[in-house]
């Protein structure tokens, strides 16, 4: 088959060659001609993944519709912030019927929406989109190391497709209908990890940080709830999966991003210094607009809020979560 992979990102890159190790050509899409240019020439992209080598059926091109025509399929892989508009540039080269895969995590800003109903907001037929989520650096995949994630989708018949596309003896796919759930654990990780980044980088230890993961799963549970979502769901591989290792990897960009905030850094000086999208940054504002919205009590993520507004000091803030009323857990 002829899968269009739209990004070419890190997490992008992985997972073409992923899904070419099946033996498929994956077409991918890149906005800077320069990548495009680089996976065509030596199938490496070695601004994200420095040591991969892509499989030989990987081509790259910037165009939106050479990486669309003919194709079986499509992967959406690029920042959260981007998504719409990439998504709105590719709708006229995306048929009704073609099943579309979102790795996109976040929460869109300004209307709340979770990436699978951006991309169908541009694209429409959202019965045919798909959302993967879980414990999936790129860095680890690429090179076959042991991971699973979840494909969540309203279409059984649309899951088990992108399961054969992606399923590999060392990557795992469990399937999953609770769309809701299993992009909002996505969104909601990155966020714990920026908090949990404060933390180490303002020298707490260990105890804190699976204290701060441990309530922070409870808060993203009662979003989800809320949202409309199963609460169960934090519990597999999108949920507490995804969040221990976004809050503990040194391949997390949102807990590196925090741990130079916590060391004195300002938001712009960490988002320069790590030099890739923070996620957790991005959807931080549409996280608290929900919370809200929904009158969901989320301490941890106001106090991550408080911090990037520079309303606290972060030393402050975590104090503040300390001295909060105590409840039956």
């Amino acid at each position: 088959m002829r899968i269009a992979l739209i990004g070419t990102g890190s997490w992008g890159t992985a997972m073409a060659g992923l899904v070419a190790s099946h033996g498929h050509e994956v077409v991918m899409w890149s906005y800077d001609p320069e990548p495009a240019a680089e996976i065509n020439e030596h199938h490496t992209n070695s601004c994200y993944l420095k040591d991969y080598v892509l499989p030989d059926s990987v081509s790259a091109t910037s165009s939106h519709q050479a990486a669309l025509d003919g194709a079986d399929a499509a992967i959406f892989a690029v920042p959260s912030s981007f998504l719409r508009g990439v998504a709105r540039d590719c709708s006229p080269y995306i048929a009704g019927d073609l099943p579309i895969l979102c790795l996109a995590k976040g929460i869109e800003l300004g209307t709340g929406l979770l990436m699978s109903d951006v991309i169908a907001g541009e694209v429409g037929h959202p019965e045919r989109i798909a959302a993967l989520s879980g414990p999936n650096h790129a860095e680890e995949i690429c090179h076959g190391a042991l991971s699973a994630s979840t494909i969540a989708c309203e279409s059984t018949e649309v899951g088990e497709y992108f399961k054969s596309l992606t399923l590999s003896p060392t990557f795992r796919v469990y399937l999953s209908s609770d769309m809701v759930g299993v992009e909002l654990c996505g969104a909601m990780k990155n966020v714990m990890a920026i908090i949990c980044g404060i933390a180490a980088g303002s020298g707490m230890g260990d105890n804190a940080l699976a204290m701060i993961m441990t309530r922070g799963l409870a808060e993203i549970s009662r979003l989800v709830h809320a949202c409309g979502g199963e609460a169960m769901t934090c519990m597999g591989l999108a949920g507490m999966g995804d969040l221990i290792v976004t809050c503990t990897s040194m391949h997390s960009r949102n807990l590196h991003a925090g741990m130079l905030i916590g060391r004195g850094k300002s938001v712009e000086e960490a988002k320069t210094e790590v030099g890739q999208v923070v996620e957790g940054i991005n959807a931080l504002p549409a996280a608290c607009r929900l919370a809200r919205q929904y009158k969901v009590e989320m301490p941890i993520v106001q106090a991550v809020e408080a911090i990037l507004d520079g309303k606290l000091e972060a030393r402050s803030a975590l104090m503040a979560l300390m001295g909060r009323s105590l409840k039956r857990e």
